[in-house]
């Protein structure tokens, strides 16, 4: 399975409203997990089994609870049983799709 999964505190009492320190606690527990994982502006996509891929979001969830009073999380899977690699395979393949429509 590929998760795509954003998480951050709110109720964090700072003026500016960043979340940036909460984000990278997060990160880094994606990081450290050892699956294949890549971080946007947006979300953190993780790929692997249900139950790790579940266990470093819960874990990644967790390390931002200090951050704040509540915490918003939104997860989207991709669940293909059989398939590895998707986290690049998807990629490698619209690109290629995409070179082929130009010409």
């Amino acid at each position: 399975m590929i998760l795509a999964f954003s998480v951050a505190p709110s109720g964090t009492g700072r003026a500016d409203g960043s979340v940036h320190d909460a984000v990278a606690a997060a990160v880094k527990v994606v990081r450290d997990s050892g699956l294949p994982n890549r971080t946007s502006s947006m979300f953190t996509e993780i790929e692997g089994e249900w139950d790790e891929v579940f266990d470093v979001v819960k874990r990644a969830t967790d390390a931002v609870a200090p951050f704040g009073s509540r915490i918003s999380l939104v997860i989207k899977a991709d669940i293909r049983p059989g398939y590895e690699g998707e986290i690049d395979g998807k990629l490698e393949r619209l690109e290629r799709a995409i070179d082929g429509a130009g010409g």
